[in-house]
């Protein structure tokens, strides 16, 4: 394979978007392939509001078969996605410019991890993780920052990952992800990096 994938999984608010920004690396954003909002039969939270934190309102299938193609070709095309606008709004060229790996993060990075190593694309896969409530309080400001959607909501929305951050840990670790704190997986990865060299451009 000309080239593989490290894959970052992790809580919101983790830091796996900052961890991916310093390896230096080509970054595909995995959160970019959520479901268009009015997409019929998306997950819904008991308010009708979209479930956005359910594996079922992305598109995972399309994330692999997206994964493969750098893997196999240096470039792919890939969604941008709005979570304000609850809907893709474009597209980008991911170019890997001859690097041999890249890395995709997400929320729902763990769900792609058995597929990728059955195809041969993977490199790594590692779980960024805080202590909970320091997950918490970026995950919340960052948000807020960014205007994401009304601030109850993301309050509401944030108290109940704090709850649930132990399971959607234990479920990446399952699917073959190392739990680490980003200064761990820093360490890790710029040594696989290290040994990583770039290949020619066809």
């Amino acid at each position: 394979m000309p080239a593989q994938v490290i894959v970052l999984a992790g809580p919101s608010g983790s830091g796996k978007s900052r961890l991916a920004e310093r390896l230096g690396l080509p970054v595909l954003r995995l959160d970019d392939f959520y479901h268009d909002g009015d997409r019929p039969g998306l997950p819904l939270l008991g308010s009708g509001v979209v479930d956005w934190d359910h594996p079922h309102a992305w598109d995972l299938g399309r994330a692999i078969d997206t994964i493969e193609q750098p893997c196999r070709h240096g470039y792919a095309d890939v969604p941008i996605y709005d979570i304000a606008a609850d809907g893709r709004i474009g597209h980008r060229e991911l170019d890997l410019d001859g690097a041999t790996l890249f890395v995709a993060e997400g929320i729902f990075a763990s769900e792609v991890v058995t597929e990728c190593a059955d195809r041969s694309l993977l490199a790594d896969a590692v779980c960024v993780r805080h202590h909970r409530l320091v997950t918490f309080w970026r995950r919340l400001t960052r948000d807020l920052r960014e205007r994401r959607k009304p601030a109850l909501f993301l309050l509401r929305r944030g108290l109940a990952l704090l709850r649930a951050e132990p399971l959607v840990v234990s479920r990446a670790t399952t699917a073959g992800c190392t739990p680490m704190t980003p200064h761990e997986a820093e360490r890790r990865l710029r040594l696989i990096t290290a040994q990583a060299r770039p290949r020619n451009r066809l």
